[in-house]
């Protein structure tokens, strides 16, 4: 049985850092793309290393398709005021493979659980902002196979129509051609490759990428 096709998601555009400053606390948000528990756990123990002198490091983080595990961490702030609210950014901006830590450096003022609350949610909030985020859109991939007197026609006719030609084989049974095809457009796509080839070239499905589309920043 063939696997279900991947869904569009949104992530942040980059890794990246950004600095707030709340009643001279400095809150410092440190943003990943993760794939997986393990890598954000990594990032997270990297970022703690890295920054041992602060008196926090707070953190949240979403992975995997329909956001299936979300972990937060107050890391010695009063409980709720700090992963919950860096974890709701996450998901109201509907972000997956993503892990925040917001390291903070007491300024001396206590900010209360309401201050900290906000200022661990802007924190994350004006992070993403200047990341960026996109949506990652998947791709079916084809392996077109065509013989080798067709196949340098078929290349461009593939090119000229704005098909995505992403790697060229050549073999001595003949010519693959990798082409990237949206998925709501394999159907017209295996219709004009019937009509470009005169049916002498036969798309195989041979998984799935994802282009990236920025959304802001």
């Amino acid at each position: 049985m063939s696997q279900p096709a991947p869904k569009p998601y949104l992530t942040i555009r980059g890794d990246g850092s950004h600095e707030i400053e709340v009643k001279r606390s400095r809150f410092i948000c440190h943003l990943a793309r993760v794939g997986d528990e393990e890598q954000a756990q990594e990032f997270i123990a990297g970022i703690r290393k890295r920054y041992w002198d602060a008196r926090h490091n707070c953190t949240a983080f979403v992975v995997g398709e329909d956001h299936r595990r979300e972990r937060s961490n107050d890391d010695g702030e009063p409980g709720g005021t700090a992963g919950v609210p860096m974890l709701e950014v996450l998901r109201r901006r509907r972000l997956t493979d993503t892990v925040a830590v917001v390291t903070r450096y007491f300024g001396g003022v206590l900010l209360g659980a309401g201050g900290l609350v906000r200022a661990y949610g802007s924190a994350v909030s004006e992070a993403v902002d200047a990341v960026g985020t996109v949506e990652r859109r998947p791709v079916a991939l084809l392996v077109v196979a065509v013989d080798h007197t067709r196949a340098g026609r078929l290349e461009n006719d593939l090119r000229a129509a704005g098909h995505a030609v992403r790697d060229l084989r050549y073999e001595a049974a003949g010519v693959r051609i990798e082409v990237g095809v949206p998925q709501t457009g394999l159907a017209a796509f295996h219709t004009w490759l019937a009509e470009a080839s005169g049916g002498s070239a036969v798309a195989e499905p041979s998984g799935y990428t994802f282009l990236e589309v920025p959304l802001t920043g």
